[in-house]
């Protein structure tokens, strides 16, 4: 925050250690869109908006290295706007889609539309967006009336150029965003496709979180002599962070997490798992606890994902539980924790996920779970951030702490105290001498297996 003054960010975050000083006024901004900036409550750019706004108002291509966070989506969507509103289509015609932009998850998609939508209310100009999981007539309804901009996902993006709904060959502005999420998702080959179907004579912009030798080729395939912008390395921690580990034993995460949960300072938090699985478990055993808890992954629907993160924003469900994937586009304010229940086995992903707190000048909390199998993930990543993670070490759940029998969905229904069980149905009484209840010492107490 500079002077009191609040910087656009897409993300609804700023970087605190850069000191803003230019408004937006000094970089030649029409005026219908310099008034749906001020609307927006924004007067000063961050820094990757600083400098790509006036490359790309002078029709450069742009190569941008800026991790989520950094504002790079109004860096690219109030040039593009500008441009667009000084070259109006016919209007004896339907509009043809003039701007493409391709990202690769819906919440990405749909967040950059809002913003579209923010910052051009007073051009005049339409845009739509469109993604998989959800019918595609409302998506192709609004096709028909006519669009500017189109924001997609690669997916149903192809799947309605293949039908015929979408045509290509009068796009004047190309936003590729998250290419190397792209590649982690293995859209590259899709991205290829509809890189073809485009006019050679356009303006190209190349947004990429980290620049691995496969996206700097990719970049080359896109791009004509670009000017380069990068900002804030993904190597990079906010200070406002406050990073801690607990190393645990994979069987007490659950139980770890559980406790922490018991704080009531922790408001809302996002709790990060590897798997699609994994976020559907951590989620269930959050709910048998008592917490409040959606999860969202790719194989959700639409409409499940966008419930959970609508509840989710309005604090009527404190923890959210994410895929690296799903968590592309996620932009909530005021998050007071991040939890990698699960270390990421790519450090700019631990880097990426913590900073979804700690935002717009804000204080945020860190705190990672550590099993045996992780420690060479801890490494790589202290390497990265270029310092050590201060360690927790008195908690009920540390290394060595006895494991807790595993409990399973499919064992008999318990008694109800009357000689029959839950489901009314009478007892059997078994006749192997394995159905004796076995002792197990959990945390110093002594208990039946099926207690």
């Amino acid at each position: 925050m500079a002077n009191g003054k609040k910087s656009v960010s897409t993300d609804s975050e700023l970087n605190t250690k850069y000191y803003y000083q230019m408004l937006f006024e000094q970089l030649n901004i029409i005026a219908p869109i310099l008034q749906a900036i001020k609307e927006e409550g924004y007067t000063t750019p961050t820094p990757v908006q600083e400098r790509a706004i006036p490359i790309l108002l002078q029709g450069r291509d742009l190569l941008g290295c800026a991790q989520t966070g950094t504002g790079k989506t109004a860096a690219f969507a109030i040039p593009v706007l500008q441009l667009l509103s000084q070259k109006a289509p016919p209007t004896n015609v339907r509009r043809p889609i003039r701007t493409l932009i391709l990202t690769p998850t819906r919440e990405l998609a749909i967040q950059i539309a809002d913003s579209f939508t923010a910052y051009g209310r007073h051009t005049g100009l339409k845009n739509v967006v469109v993604y998989g999981g959800v019918g595609q007539k409302p998506q192709t309804d609004a096709l028909r009336a006519g669009v500017d901009i189109l924001v997609a996902t690669p997916g149903r993006l192809l799947d309605l150029m293949n039908q015929g709904h979408i045509h290509l060959n009068q796009i004047e502005f190309f936003i590729l965003d998250e290419a190397d999420r792209m590649l982690d998702m293995g859209f590259v080959h899709d991205v290829k496709k509809i890189i073809a179907k485009l006019p050679s004579k356009r303006q190209s912009m190349f947004f990429s979180a980290t620049m691995p030798p496969e996206i700097v080729r990719l970049s080359a395939s896109i791009l004509t002599n670009p000017e380069k912008v990068e900002v804030t390395p993904v190597s990079s921690t906010a200070n406002t962070i406050q990073q801690t580990m607990y190393f645990v034993d994979k069987g007490n995460k659950k139980l770890l997490l559980i406790h922490l949960l018991n704080d009531p300072r922790i408001v809302t938090s996002l709790v990060f798992t590897r798997t699609k699985h994994g976020a559907d478990r951590v989620t269930k055993d959050l709910i048998r606890a008592g917490v409040k808890a959606e999860a969202i992954h790719g194989d959700k629907s639409q409409t499940s994902r966008q419930r959970a993160l609508s509840n989710f924003k309005a604090k009527q469900t404190r923890v959210l539980v994410a895929t690296d994937i799903a968590a592309r586009g996620i932009d909530v304010d005021d998050l007071s924790h991040v939890i990698n229940y699960e270390i990421p086995n790519t450090p700019e992903t631990y880097v990426h996920r913590i900073g979804r707190t700690g935002r717009a000048g804000l204080s945020g909390i860190a705190i990672s779970f550590c099993d045996n199998e992780e420690r060479a993930y801890v490494k790589d990543i202290t390497k990265l951030i270029g310092k050590q993670i201060p360690i927790v070490e008195e908690h009920p759940f540390k290394m060595g702490t006895p494991v807790p029998p595993r409990e399973h969905s499919s064992r008999r229904p318990q008694s109800n105290g009357n000689g029959r069980n839950r489901s009314g149905k009478p007892k059997q009484k078994s006749t192997h001498a394995s159905a004796a209840p076995k002792k197990q010492s959990w945390f110093g107490k002594s208990r039946s297996k099926n207690s």
